[in-house]
């Protein structure tokens, strides 16, 4: 077990250089909201710009809310590097067309962030997937997949052992949320960010870790398989914690109440920290 630290965020996280344009910097593709939930897509858009990525394409049911806080995200189709998927939606909710859609993002070659409703679609995806359930929806994957659930008070070598196993069964890395998160990829890949304040536990910060890791993978450039999400995902986990201390931290040595919009907007800050952090 490696506990992420910003020097090892470092290796997933680029500067960009004078030889940069807004397509190597990356795009990241969001496919996210719902007419319930369209905030879900804000918030990750938020994120994926925040975090630094050149471009933002969302294809969804929330372009004008999304517009009216991020001007600068394009909403037409095209080529993506990474997509970020199910944030704010609801399977119970989603048409056969939408579906359909999905599907074929998971079919393909370009790197996939799994988030919420689109959890149920995930089996040995073709295209390099990571994950990223909450406890709940863990174990309602884990029932999916005829595993046994992970019991709430298990120890923490349990819960790290399911992740892992959750990982080699599907074929995708594991994210697993919680105060302290977990990240396991197949072929043996695990390591855990514990730092953030509680006052990250409140709604839609979800949705920013999504946004942020989409951008990460859109600027990574080079994965390719479900093993290489990792420390990719460990890195979006720890940028996601960092922002949040530095949010909290504004109101004194204890924190304070802090919104998803708050840990998104910190999200500069803890990218920088981590660039200071990277090895000459």
């Amino acid at each position: 077990m490696r506990r992420w630290t910003a020097t090892d965020a470092a290796g997933s996280l680029r500067a960009p250089t004078s030889h940069d344009d807004k397509y190597t910097r990356g795009v990241v593709g969001i496919r996210t909201g719902s007419p319930s939930f369209k905030g879900a897509a804000v918030l990750g858009v938020e994120a994926a710009w925040r975090t630094g990525v050149g471009m933002v394409r969302y294809v969804g049911p929330a372009g004008a809310e999304v517009l009216a806080r991020r001007p600068e995200t394009v909403l037409s189709e095209g080529r993506v590097n990474a997509w970020v998927i199910g944030s704010g939606t609801d399977p119970a909710h989603r048409d056969d067309a939408e579906t359909a859609l999905l599907r074929e993002i998971l079919a393909g070659t370009v790197p996939v962030v799994v988030d919420a409703g689109a959890l149920d679609l995930v089996d040995h995806p073709a295209a390099p997937v990571v994950i990223t359930p909450h406890a709940g929806e863990f174990g309602r994957l884990r029932s999916r997949l005829g595993m046994p659930p992970v019991d709430p008070d298990a120890d923490l070598a349990e819960r790290d052992d399911a992740a892992l196993e959750t990982a080699e069964a599907l074929g995708a890395a594991v994210l697993l949320k919680g105060a302290r998160t977990v990240s396991a990829a197949p072929g043996g890949f695990i390591a855990v960010v514990a730092d953030a304040t509680p006052w990250l536990a409140t709604a839609g910060t979800g949705d920013v870790l999504a946004g942020a890791i989409g951008a990460l993978a859109a600027g990574a450039r080079d994965l390719t398989s479900a093993a290489e999400w990792g420390p990719v995902a460990a890195t979006g986990a720890w940028l996601h914690g960092r922002a949040a201390n530095v949010a909290a931290g504004r109101y004194g040595l204890a924190g304070g109440p802090i919104t998803a919009l708050d840990v998104a907007d910190a999200l500069p800050a803890a990218v920088g920290e981590v660039i200071a952090a990277a090895p000459a």
